[in-house]
């Protein structure tokens, strides 16, 4: 069966078709600048990127500029809409209610959008993503994939935050965790890697990206996550400022003369490894070119950054009574080295040792710690997509 993996933004929309049985991207592509002026990339199959610019009013727009490029007579990877058997959603936010993916009827929709305001930014994107397609394909089965589920099954003492309980029973106020589809993923294809029993293996996850988050997996279940009832919390990230004393806000907004709004900017955009650099940069690329130049704000916000992941090692290890294995994935975790290194010098206390010419890799699975750590390290590039449309082949097979 032939799947269309759809992950909607506000103003993007990201897509991957994939056949499920060989687990090969036919093609893949993005819809750029919705609703602002809009542009087409498309890459059909090993070909070459094909890129258009035009106009993308909505997404109801780029769904259909999506099925153009699928099915172009030239460079096009199916012939019809018919060889599409089902369509994988990428959402956001599940609440509590969603603990794994299901198919999208009504009902999910409508639970959805109850927990939008958890997601504001997101959610809406998200179902309109899902609307765009069941307008363009009537009758092809849909399923929705949430980023919270796999954190679902943390304990209470784990997701619970220290407020009042009826605040937590009247508005859900608690740690979700985001990026679950990417920790549920490196999790699994960790255990393969060493050829493991999942369900017998003590794994931390770092998804270290613009967006960055740790999971600590026990026995095949996540146990904790870093990120809370928002993605904002957690790991300093690109400009997301991660942990901070809740009283910070209050102070800057008097010292600034800054409104909500416009403090959770400040904390959302203009903070993290971009706001230590000095407003360098929020590519780690560039604050590894100014780490090795010298430069003291990159230095900065690269040992902070670095820093705060090793505690939250620490921390995870902690939590489950000991650590088999810690993964690095998503774009700095997958192409770092330097990055890696410096987390791991910090964990010689559980026995971490780093093989230094392994840990020269990029984007490739790998093991990179010594044949006498007594924790594994590993490489594992994070594929998301692929985990979308697994759970979808599986719910509409």
């Amino acid at each position: 069966m032939k799947i269309l993996v759809i992950n909607c933004g506000s103003s993007s929309l990201k897509f991957q078709l994939i056949d499920s049985e060989t687990e090969n991207v036919l093609g893949k592509g993005i819809c750029e600048r919705i609703g602002i002026d809009g542009r087409i990339v498309f890459t059909p199959g090993d070909g070459d990127k094909i890129t258009n610019d035009t106009a993308i009013p909505d997404h109801n727009r780029a769904i259909e500029l999506v099925i153009e490029a699928l099915t172009n007579k030239d460079t096009g990877v199916i012939a019809s809409l018919d060889e599409i058997g089902a369509v994988g959603h990428r959402i956001v936010h599940g609440g509590e209610k969603f603990t794994k993916s299901v198919v999208i009827d009504e009902e999910v929709i409508k639970a959805i959008e109850e927990v939008s305001d958890l997601a504001p930014l997101h959610n809406p994107a998200n179902l309109i993503g899902i609307e765009a397609c069941k307008k363009a394909m009537p009758g092809v089965p849909m399923v929705a994939v949430f980023d919270t589920a796999f954190h679902q099954t943390m304990p209470e003492e784990a997701y619970l935050y220290g407020i009042p309980y009826s605040l937590y029973e009247k508005y859900k106020i608690r740690r979700y965790g985001f990026h679950g589809t990417s920790h549920s993923y490196v999790s699994k294809r960790a255990a393969e890697m060493l050829g493991k029993d999942y369900n017998n293996l003590k794994t931390i996850v770092c998804h270290l990206g613009n967006g960055a988050s740790v999971s600590a997996v026990k026995d095949g279940r996540c146990v904790d996550t870093s990120m809370g009832l928002t993605p904002l919390e957690g790991l300093i990230m690109g400009t997301r400022s991660g942990d901070i004393d809740p009283s910070v806000v209050e102070f800057i907004m008097k010292k600034e003369g800054l409104d909500v709004a416009e403090a959770e900017n400040v904390l959302n955009k203009k903070s993290g490894v971009y706001g230590l650099s000095g407003d360098v940069s929020s590519d780690f690329r560039d604050l590894e070119d100014g780490y090795f130049k010298g430069d003291k704000g990159c230095i900065r916000a690269i040992n902070t950054f670095c820093y705060r992941v090793a505690k939250y090692i620490g921390s995870y290890a902690a939590a489950m009574d000991g650590v088999d294995c810690i993964c690095f994935t998503a774009g700095v975790g997958e192409n770092g080295p330097l990055v890696r290194n410096i987390i791991c010098d910090r964990l010689g206390f559980l026995g971490v040792k780093i093989d230094k010419d392994a840990n020269e890799v990029h984007g490739k699975e790998k093991e990179v710690s010594t044949s006498d750590s007594k924790v594994k390290v590993l490489v594992v590039p994070t594929n998301e997509e692929l985990a979308i449309a697994r759970d979808t082949n599986e719910l509409c097979k």
